[in-house]
């Protein structure tokens, strides 16, 4: 399973996010989309974090745990 997380520079949201995934066990690469704009024409997001999975956007903002546990568990 590849995990991304889409992320801004001093994004609290995404730190948040990054702790659940931690704490789920789950490997996760962060993208920084100021340096990579180009996944912003692949996942269109308007607020951070966006959560990718396997190529997917699954989610935008910050999930919730027992939604976001659901999803990895796939």
């Amino acid at each position: 399973m590849k995990v991304q997380i889409l992320t801004v520079p001093g994004c609290s949201n995404c730190s948040i996010l990054e702790k659940m995934l931690e704490k789920l066990g789950v490997n996760y690469d962060l993208i920084d989309v100021t340096e990579k704009p180009e996944c912003l024409k692949k996942y269109p997001i308007f607020t951070a974090p966006g959560l990718v999975i396997n190529e997917k956007l699954e989610f935008t903002g910050i999930p919730k745990y027992n939604e976001l546990k659901k999803k990895l568990s796939k």
